[in-house]
């Protein structure tokens, strides 16, 4: 157990009867969450944690072939909810960890009580009808900068994910957060995370989720948001009035309303009331 908490830098936060764990994205660690924590920590048990090769986990126990496909990241996932003993989680992803946690979801429905997809994605590459938001050539590209110069690749990318140029230190944030991650390992993370495809698993999933999807992201659009809604069981979309990949960030007192919102409907209603929905895109 101790080695597991250690290996993610697992933290516990609250004393709430519900637990709510969140998973950050690429490039990204635990505090990325900070807004969230503050606001449910008095009600709720929280469960952060960092990826192994993000943020403050044990880079030593990075496994090349463990992390060369999204299982490894949802065995993260649930070695954690092993470790803690913990069941009925209300499972909060970000962008590709929003896959790892429908994977985990998969493997152990009996852990799960709801997932919520901030920003997800099942495919990032556009495919015949589907819309996923990059060329091939596009994402070629973006991988030649980054092998040739991470640095750089970190100081331009980041801005454009993050999005609301308005608001620059968020940015600078993210720009922060990618060159600190281990080179090699980012790269690596960025193939797993552009190249996977997690379409056909989206009708494997038996817990009830909510996606938040933003009205301008240029890595999720918002046909993917319709996508996924349709193509999973006991799935609400919200479409939020918010721009850029991480409105956890940038939007955070919308994200937070919309998450309250489903989380009240949803204990009011029964599931089958909720399947599939699109609400208002203004939030719930």
């Amino acid at each position: 157990m101790t080695d597991i908490l250690k290996r993610n830098n697992v933290r516990v936060i609250g004393e709430g009867e519900q637990v709510m764990m969140f998973a950050h994205g690429f490039g990204c660690d635990q505090n990325v969450w900070r807004h969230l924590i503050k606001v449910y920590q008095y009600k709720y048990t929280l469960v952060v944690f960092d990826f192994v090769g993000s943020g403050k986990s044990d880079l030593a126990a990075y496994d090349i072939e463990r992390y060369s496909s999204l299982e490894g990241y949802a065995a993260d996932v649930l070695d954690i909810i092993d470790a803690l003993q913990l069941r009925e989680v209300i499972f909060i992803g970000h962008s590709v960890s929003c896959m790892s946690g429908l994977r985990a979801a998969i493997l152990k429905p009996q852990y799960f009580s709801k997932l919520v997809f901030v920003a997800p994605s099942p495919c990032y590459l556009n495919d015949g009808d589907y819309v996923g938001g990059l060329n091939r050539e596009d994402l070629d590209s973006l991988f030649e900068m980054m092998d040739a110069n991470y640095l750089g690749w970190s100081s331009s990318m980041a801005p454009l994910i993050m999005g609301n140029a308005h608001m620059p230190e968020l940015g600078e944030e993210l720009t922060a957060n990618f060159c600190a991650t281990d080179p090699d390992i980012a790269r690596k993370f960025a193939r797993v995370t552009f190249f996977s495809d997690n379409r056909a698993d989206l009708a494997k999933l038996s817990v009830p989720s909510l996606t938040l999807q933003c009205l301008d992201d240029i890595l999720a659009p918002v046909e993917v948001g319709y996508y996924l809604n349709k193509h999973t069981p006991n799935n609400t979309l919200v479409i939020l009035e918010a721009t850029g990949h991480c409105p956890h960030l940038s939007a955070h007192v919308q994200t937070i309303e919309a998450i309250n919102g489903y989380l009240s409907n949803y204990s009011k209603s029964d599931a089958r009331l909720l399947s599939n929905d699109i609400v208002a895109e203004d939030g719930l």
